[in-house]
């Protein structure tokens, strides 16, 4: 029997990038949750109704409680069938292949991406439309819209519901198909990469340590590394997914992920190092004492894209968020492809891929994909890396060298303060962007600016315009420094500060990027006025 609740609209649920995410605390707030969920189906009308969705998380806390939930709410909505995740895992990558190979009209993700998790932690929600992809800025606010003026919900009774077990059943009218998240996701790694060559490279003595940072991946890493490549049990290391993620920050950068960069900096340590985060989507590449920037990443998997058997033919373009290093860029222009700079976000990639505009993208927050789902994609980037490594027989950081004594090296950094006050974040933002037309033909580190914008984005496939992106303060000699507040917390705000230059000096491509980079970043400091609006002397993590 259908249930009609009557509710009241909740002022803060306006999806950002990554969909909604909040504490655990407001998502647990009565009504809280289906509010949201109802807005979703509301501003989907009839695209849902008889129609198949995709639904699971990674496994943080409150998780199992939302599944049932909406699936009580996705029957009484008249979805036909849902396809969940035994016991409410599933991928971010692993969603959108699903919703992809099985013409669904959607999924639902539960995840707040590299959030912590846990009772004081945060949880989120995010739809994902018909090609896998999130869902695009005009679905996202009409979804906000109608959650300013919803006053009901509807909702099966309160009725436990088995998510353990792979089985189809029945709920009311609508059909529920618990299956196991990893298989399919398996399967099209393999049909994408050279398993044969990869098994061969761990049989010939290879060593790896994959942290899973006890979030989603650990399931599919133990699957695809230990079974099906046969690498040695405990290659995944953290590999069982917590509520509370252990009591860590599934985030995969060197400050988060220090337990697996101590064992690649060790004399004896692994010949290659990865990680992932909460949802499966991001990803860390390590050489044995030496750390793959993400930029970088992504200018190499483009460069040696023919290694791989679904990239054999080449690739017809590639796609970075702007942050990200021109590194790409510059293997785009050797292979005469396009290369396109989007705004931070992997739905402004959907269009590109969805045209056949690109194979590959990235961003510089540990992302990268390709034209296989509409998400980016951690475990995928592992073993495109894997591939390459058996193919080219070299080390990681040979690798790395080559490309950069063939390219130019774009040295970067990210430098994050977190927790910053929202309302002094944003002053800092706003003071800056009024500075920045005073800016060119000045001098600063030794370099005239050659440019300052607010980056604002025209899609070339729909035409539509997306501005306030990032602060971008642009040198004549190929460097430049970029601020954007980040939306991904919740807790405060999250300033960060990119910061490139471009080294083609093979006695300079050697020296660690914070030395090389000193000038610029001292320049970031003073220009923004950092430390006298934040009251930080130093970021919180430096990537």
């Amino acid at each position: 029997m259908i249930q009609t609740i009557s509710t009241r609209p909740f002022s803060d649920q306006r999806p950002g990038t990554s969909g909604l995410r909040k504490p655990v605390s407001v998502f647990q707030q009565p009504h809280y949750l289906e509010n949201f969920i109802q807005s979703v189906f509301d501003s989907l009308a009839d695209e849902v109704k008889g129609a198949t969705l995709v639904l699971g998380g990674d496994g943080r806390y409150y998780n199992r409680e939302a599944i049932q939930i909406i699936l009580r709410m996705a029957a009484a909505n008249g979805i036909s069938r849902v396809v969940v995740g035994q016991g409410g895992l599933f991928s971010t990558p692993a969603v959108s292949a699903a919703i992809r190979e099985r013409g669904a009209a959607g999924g639902i993700i539960l995840s707040a991406s590299h959030n912590p998790g846990g009772p004081d932690g945060d949880f989120g929600i995010k739809y994902n439309i018909h090609n896998g992809g999130p869902a695009p800025e005009p679905l996202t606010e009409r979804i906000y819209e109608r959650s300013k003026k919803i006053d009901r919900y509807f909702i099966l009774p309160p009725t436990p519901i088995d998510i353990d077990t792979q089985r189809t059943f029945q709920l009311e009218t609508m059909t529920v198909e618990v299956i196991d998240p990893v298989t399919g996701y398996a399967a099209l790694m393999q049909r994408l990469f050279d398993f044969d060559r990869i098994r061969e490279l761990f049989a010939s003595g290879f060593r790896m340590r994959f942290d899973a940072m006890h979030a989603i991946t650990g399931p599919y890493a133990k699957v695809i590394f230990e079974k099906l490549l046969g690498a040695p049990a405990g290659t995944v290391i953290n590999g069982t997914p917590l509520p509370d993620f252990g009591g860590g920050h599934p985030d995969p950068n060197l400050t988060y992920a220090a337990e697996l960069v101590k064992m690649l900096n060790s004399p004896d340590g692994p010949d290659f190092g990865a990680a992932s985060d909460g949802d499966g989507d991001r990803n860390m590449i390590l050489g044995r004492n030496f750390f793959v920037n993400p930029s970088d990443s992504l200018a190499i998997l483009a460069a040696n894209a023919t290694c791989v058997p679904a990239y054999r033919e080449g690739i017809v373009g590639i796609a970075r968020s702007m942050p990200t290093s021109r590194a790409a860029d510059r293997v785009a222009q050797a292979l005469g492809v396009q290369c396109y700079e989007t705004p931070t976000g992997w739905k402004f990639f959907g269009n590109l891929l969805d045209a056949e505009r690109i194979t590959l993208c990235g961003e510089e927050s540990f992302g990268t994909g390709s034209n296989h789902v509409r998400e980016k994609d951690g475990l995928w980037a592992v073993l495109f890396w894997l591939n390459l490594l058996a193919v080219r027989a070299q080390s990681v950081e040979n690798i790395v060298r080559d490309h950069w004594h063939r390219y130019g090296r774009d040295v970067y950094t990210r430098h994050d303060y977190e927790g910053l006050d929202s309302e002094a974040a944003s002053a800092l933002m706003d003071a800056l962007r009024q500075k920045l037309p005073e800016l060119p033909g000045t001098k600063h580190a030794g370099m005239v600016v050659s440019a300052a914008d607010d980056f604002a984005y025209v899609d070339p496939i729909d035409g539509g315009r997306t501005e306030h992106q990032g602060l971008r303060i642009l040198f004549a000699d190929e460097a430049r420094i970029v601020y954007r507040l980040s939306g991904t917390g919740t807790k405060g705000a999250t300033l960060r500060v990119y910061i490139e230059q471009r080294e083609t000096a093979p006695e300079k491509m050697e020296t660690d990027a914070q030395i090389l980079l000193r000038p610029l970043i001292e320049t970031a400091d003073i220009l923004a006025g950092i430390r006298e609006r934040t009251g930080r002397d130093h970021p919180d993590v430096i990537t």
